[in-house]
């Protein structure tokens, strides 16, 4: 059964880039981005993947991942999917017996950085690490496929 339970955290400082396991270069779109079911589609390190999810409901959605070729992958960006693309770089960061990955974005959503644990369940105990700030993990702002209709750029100070 395909489910993701996933929090999200803005940052409060640099110091996690101490502890990077792994870093890669993603450019994802989305053909759909209705809130029941997005489809998304992701080119990373020269792999393509076709990802379905559902309707987030606290921390938790289906989601359904599965590799597509890396040429179709760059011809559904290119020709098929909603603008602005999603482009960041995501860099893996182990702690308290977890792996974070903290998102760096660019183009329209340059200036975001977040950070995202998966978890087996809602109720998981979780240590933050000191560099983690506020919980988003229910505010919609920060969905992926949000932040195509309303890039960060488009952000005021007050929202």
């Amino acid at each position: 059964m395909g489910i993701e339970i996933e929090r999200k955290f803005l940052l409060q400082s640099d110091d996690w880039r101490m502890a990077v396991i792994s870093e890669s270069r993603l450019q994802q779109g989305f053909l759909s981005t209705d809130p029941q079911r997005t489809l998304r589609v992701r080119l990373a390190d020269g792999e393509g993947t076709l990802t379905v999810k559902g309707l987030t409901q606290g921390a938790t959605r289906r989601e359904y991942e599965y590799p597509i070729p890396a040429q179709d992958a760059a011809q559904l960006l290119d020709e098929l999917c909603l603008r602005p693309l999603i482009e960041k770089t995501r860099y893996r960061v182990p702690h308290a017996g977890l792996v974070w990955e903290i998102d760096v974005f660019f183009g329209e959503n340059a200036g975001l950085v977040v950070a995202e644990v998966e978890l087996g369940d809602e109720a998981q105990e979780v240590q933050l690490p000191p560099w983690v700030g506020a919980e988003v993990t229910g505010d919609p702002r920060y969905y992926n496929a949000n932040l195509i209709r309303r890039p960060f750029s488009a952000w005021s100070n007050t929202n």
